[in-house]
């Protein structure tokens, strides 16, 4: 059963209570009798990484993106310039 975050707007008591989720929401704070509203906070699952795609569980057989080949580094026109200065 899921727990539900409840804060009463007029004296700001804040709580938790588990809940089924066919139990209808509450209403009125324990506290002061007054209007509470429920919370919401953010979802419990997080994925974390460089990347998730939808290849990431199939063979390799059966995908059709090709592996993309190491890059070397090259040499900029920038880099170069001050060894041809040198040069002459």
């Amino acid at each position: 059963m899921p727990t539900y975050a409840y804060a009463c707007k007029d004296c700001g008591h804040a709580f938790d209570i588990v809940q089924s989720f066919s139990d209808s929401s509450l209403t009125s704070c324990p506290e002061c009798e007054g209007t509470l509203r429920k919370k919401f906070n953010s979802v419990g699952v997080v994925f974390k990484g460089s990347g998730f795609y939808r290849t990431d569980s199939r063979d390799s057989k059966g995908s059709s993106v090709s592996p993309t080949p190491a890059a070397t580094p090259a040499a900029t026109p920038a880099a170069s310039a001050p060894a041809a200065a040198a040069a002459s």
